[in-house]
Protein backbone atom coordinates (compact mmCIF):
# COMPACT_ATOMS: atom_id res chain seq x y z
CA UNK A 1 0.00 0.00 0.00
CA UNK A 2 1.39 3.42 -0.91
CA UNK A 3 0.15 6.96 -0.37
CA UNK A 4 0.77 9.29 -3.31
CA UNK A 5 1.34 13.03 -3.35
CA UNK A 6 0.26 15.36 -6.15
CA UNK A 7 3.65 15.14 -7.83
CA UNK A 8 3.99 11.36 -7.47
CA UNK A 9 1.02 10.82 -9.75
CA UNK A 10 2.64 12.83 -12.54
CA UNK A 11 6.13 11.32 -12.53
CA UNK A 12 7.71 7.89 -12.63
CA UNK A 13 5.89 6.71 -9.49
CA UNK A 14 2.74 5.58 -11.30
CA UNK A 15 1.24 2.70 -9.31
CA UNK A 16 1.15 -0.87 -10.56
CA UNK A 17 -2.25 -2.37 -11.39
CA UNK A 18 -2.23 -4.63 -8.30
CA UNK A 19 -1.02 -1.95 -5.85
CA UNK A 20 -3.36 -0.59 -3.14
CA UNK A 21 -3.17 3.18 -3.66
CA UNK A 22 -4.69 6.20 -1.93
CA UNK A 23 -3.94 9.91 -1.92
CA UNK A 24 -3.97 10.59 1.80
CA UNK A 25 -3.93 9.28 5.34
CA UNK A 26 -6.40 10.93 7.70
CA UNK A 27 -5.98 10.36 11.43
CA UNK A 28 -8.93 11.42 13.59
CA UNK A 29 -7.58 11.58 17.14
CA UNK A 30 -9.22 12.02 20.52
CA UNK A 31 -7.15 12.93 23.57
CA UNK A 32 -8.76 12.42 26.98
CA UNK A 33 -7.71 13.37 30.52
CA UNK A 34 -5.25 15.99 29.24
CA UNK A 35 -3.61 18.79 31.20
CA UNK A 36 -6.30 21.53 31.14
CA UNK A 37 -3.71 24.31 31.48
CA UNK A 38 -1.98 23.15 28.31
CA UNK A 39 -5.26 22.85 26.41
CA UNK A 40 -6.26 26.37 27.47
CA UNK A 41 -2.98 27.98 26.37
CA UNK A 42 -3.04 29.25 22.80
CA UNK A 43 0.74 29.59 22.92
CA UNK A 44 1.30 25.96 23.97
CA UNK A 45 -1.33 24.50 21.64
CA UNK A 46 0.07 26.44 18.67
CA UNK A 47 3.66 25.51 19.56
CA UNK A 48 2.87 21.81 19.95
CA UNK A 49 0.83 21.65 16.75
CA UNK A 50 3.66 23.31 14.80
CA UNK A 51 6.21 20.95 16.38
CA UNK A 52 3.96 17.95 15.62
CA UNK A 53 3.90 18.94 11.95
CA UNK A 54 7.69 19.08 11.84
CA UNK A 55 8.06 15.85 13.84
CA UNK A 56 5.97 13.91 11.33
CA UNK A 57 8.04 15.24 8.42
CA UNK A 58 5.63 17.86 7.09
CA UNK A 59 6.43 21.19 5.46
CA UNK A 60 4.61 24.05 7.19
CA UNK A 61 2.93 26.61 4.94
CA UNK A 62 0.75 28.67 7.31
CA UNK A 63 -0.99 28.61 10.70
CA UNK A 64 -4.06 30.15 12.30
CA UNK A 65 -5.13 29.77 15.95
CA UNK A 66 -7.90 31.33 18.02
CA UNK A 67 -8.48 31.53 21.79
CA UNK A 68 -12.11 31.29 22.86
CA UNK A 69 -13.65 32.97 25.89
CA UNK A 70 -13.86 31.76 28.57
CA UNK A 71 -11.66 28.84 27.42
CA UNK A 72 -10.69 26.60 24.54
CA UNK A 73 -8.40 26.86 21.53
CA UNK A 74 -9.01 26.06 17.87
CA UNK A 75 -6.35 26.09 15.23
CA UNK A 76 -4.98 24.74 12.01
CA UNK A 77 -1.52 24.24 10.60
CA UNK A 78 -1.57 24.17 6.82
CA UNK A 79 1.17 21.90 5.50
CA UNK A 80 2.26 21.20 1.93
CA UNK A 81 0.98 17.68 2.52
CA UNK A 82 -2.49 18.87 3.79
CA UNK A 83 -3.30 20.01 7.37
CA UNK A 84 -3.32 19.46 11.13
CA UNK A 85 -6.32 20.90 13.01
CA UNK A 86 -7.40 21.00 16.67
CA UNK A 87 -10.17 22.07 18.99
CA UNK A 88 -9.75 21.88 22.77
CA UNK A 89 -12.17 21.68 25.68
CA UNK A 90 -9.86 22.34 28.64
CA UNK A 91 -12.75 22.24 31.09
CA UNK A 92 -13.19 18.58 30.06
CA UNK A 93 -9.51 17.76 29.57
CA UNK A 94 -10.32 16.84 25.96
CA UNK A 95 -8.87 17.66 22.55
CA UNK A 96 -10.16 16.62 19.11
CA UNK A 97 -7.39 16.56 16.51
CA UNK A 98 -7.42 16.04 12.75
CA UNK A 99 -4.14 14.96 11.10
CA UNK A 100 -4.39 14.72 7.30
CA UNK A 101 -1.28 14.03 5.21
CA UNK A 102 -0.77 13.20 1.54
CA UNK A 103 2.23 11.45 0.05
CA UNK A 104 4.66 9.13 1.76
CA UNK A 105 6.93 11.84 3.20
CA UNK A 106 5.14 12.25 6.52
CA UNK A 107 3.38 9.97 8.98
CA UNK A 108 0.36 11.40 10.83
CA UNK A 109 0.72 8.77 13.58
CA UNK A 110 4.05 10.35 14.54
CA UNK A 111 2.18 13.63 15.11
CA UNK A 112 -0.47 11.72 17.11
CA UNK A 113 2.13 10.23 19.48
CA UNK A 114 3.89 13.59 19.83
CA UNK A 115 0.68 15.44 20.77
CA UNK A 116 -0.46 12.67 23.13
CA UNK A 117 2.77 13.18 25.05
CA UNK A 118 2.71 17.00 25.00
CA UNK A 119 -0.95 17.18 26.13
CA UNK A 120 -0.20 14.67 28.95
CA UNK A 121 -3.14 12.59 27.72
CA UNK A 122 -3.86 9.65 30.02
CA UNK A 123 -6.13 8.03 27.46
CA UNK A 124 -6.27 8.51 23.70
CA UNK A 125 -7.64 6.93 20.56
CA UNK A 126 -7.45 7.37 16.81
CA UNK A 127 -8.98 6.12 13.62
CA UNK A 128 -6.86 6.20 10.48
CA UNK A 129 -8.63 6.51 7.14
CA UNK A 130 -7.50 6.04 3.55
CA UNK A 131 -8.62 9.10 1.57
CA UNK A 132 -8.87 9.40 -2.20
CA UNK A 133 -8.65 5.73 -3.09
CA UNK A 134 -7.22 5.34 -6.58
CA UNK A 135 -8.64 2.87 -9.06
CA UNK A 136 -5.32 1.60 -10.55
CA UNK A 137 -6.86 0.29 -13.75
CA UNK A 138 -8.44 3.66 -14.61
CA UNK A 139 -5.92 5.92 -12.77
CA UNK A 140 -8.67 8.02 -11.25
CA UNK A 141 -10.13 8.47 -7.79
CA UNK A 142 -12.66 5.74 -7.15
CA UNK A 143 -16.09 7.10 -6.31
CA UNK A 144 -16.47 5.28 -3.02
CA UNK A 145 -16.19 6.23 0.65
CA UNK A 146 -12.91 6.34 2.50
CA UNK A 147 -11.66 3.10 4.05
CA UNK A 148 -10.67 2.63 7.68
CA UNK A 149 -7.02 1.59 7.80
CA UNK A 150 -6.63 1.23 11.55
CA UNK A 151 -8.27 2.01 14.88
CA UNK A 152 -6.42 2.25 18.18
CA UNK A 153 -7.29 3.02 21.77
CA UNK A 154 -5.14 2.92 24.89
Amino acid sequence: MKTYSHLDLFNDSIPKADEDVHLGRHVLAEFFECDPNTLNSIDKVEKYMMEAALECGATIVQKCFHMFSPYGVSGVVIISESHLAIHTWPELGYAAVDLFTCGSKCDPKVAYEFLKNKFCSKNASFTELKRGIISPDAMKVAEKPFEIMQQFQN
